[in-house]
């Protein structure tokens, strides 16, 4: 079967934001493929219609305010402030001036609200679908997520701390996960862990 993933646009010419930004959605919604323009001009010369969400820089969305209009439900604002008075009221948007936690539960709240369990998104490929860690991994890796020391993992499943430690290395090295904001956005958006326990 032929498989195509949906995609996401990032309007941004601001390098550095949109790489980090990239990275994050590529974790929140690995189905997605996200592609990168730094101007309006190169997102209309690559056939706009074919995206799923517009992740776009405030000054963007200004200067072609008729197009985002347009497209207000599949567009998110990249805005520098969390103040309500910063922020475009007909758009959702997202504050990306914050510490990479914040952006990350932004981001899950974002998706959540839209994709919740899987909704208005196309089916996930068989590979990605494939429950990859174990019991156990899931119940530590639930707790990590939740800001639970080693030694706090080890009292509440009443297994020893070396055991946390291996489970804790058994699990990134299986996500291939190299952070704890990285194993929160697989654990949420799988539903191991509620974001409001975070």
């Amino acid at each position: 079967m032929n498989y195509t993933r949906p995609k996401i646009a990032i309007v941004d010419a601001n390098t550095l934001s949109v790489l980090g930004l990239k990275q994050l959605l590529q974790t929140v919604m690995p189905i997605m493929t996200v592609d990168t323009y730094g101007t309006m001009t190169e997102l209309t010369a690559n056939n706009p219609e074919q995206y799923m969400h517009y992740f776009v820089a405030m000054n963007i969305v200004l200067e072609n305010r008729a197009f985002f209009s347009d497209h207000r439900r599949k567009t998110i604002v990249l805005t520098l402030s969390l103040a309500s008075s910063s922020q475009l009221a007909e758009f959702h948007s997202i504050c990306i001036n914050v510490p990479e936690d914040q952006l990350v539960r932004q981001l899950l709240t974002l998706q959540q609200m839209a994709h919740g369990g899987g909704r208005n998104m196309p089916p996930m490929p068989p590979v990605l679908q494939q429950k990859i860690l174990s019991d156990r991994e899931i119940e530590v890796m639930a707790l990590i997520v939740q800001g639970c020391i080693n030694k706090e993992i080890a009292d509440k499943l009443n297994i020893g701390l070396a055991t946390v430690v291996t489970h804790r290395r058994k699990i990134m090295e299986k996500l291939g996960m190299k952070s704890v904001s990285a194993l929160t956005i697989y654990a949420v958006t799988h539903g191991y862990v509620d974001i409001n326990k975070i």
